[in-house]
């Protein structure tokens, strides 16, 4: 019988974790860029700013509690970065813009820096 060590389970557990934020942002970077596609007004753009929204929400809500092994000042820029894109996501859904590729371009940049 194997036995996994704990830090063999939690080195596993944070590649996993990471690699399913890739995957929530990449998931995000393609329904948007289908709604940009489509349209701020079309059906393919209520479901990318919500899916983004509910990421984000998720994002932000995990880099402020204190169990986040994230040093402190990164988690804080993350925090910035998160609340801005769901303001612009925001501002898509009400109309005030239609400039989807702001939210694209720095879920990218957010996406490719997770390693």
């Amino acid at each position: 019988m194997y036995q996994f060590s704990y830090a063999d389970i939690q080195s596993t557990s944070v590649a996993d974790a990471k690699d399913r934020e890739r995957e929530l942002l990449t998931r995000s970077i393609d329904m948007l860029s289908a709604a940009a596609a489509a349209g701020h007004g079309s059906m393919a753009a209520v479901e990318a700013l919500h899916f983004t929204n509910r990421v984000w929400t998720a994002f932000v809500e995990d880099l402020g509690s204190s169990d986040n092994a994230l040093p402190k000042e990164l988690r804080a820029n993350l925090i910035s970065i998160g609340l801005w894109l769901l303001r612009e996501a925001e501002d898509i859904r009400q109309g005030r813009t239609n400039n989807f590729e702001g939210l694209i371009e720095v879920s990218q940049i957010i996406r490719d820096g997770i390693q």
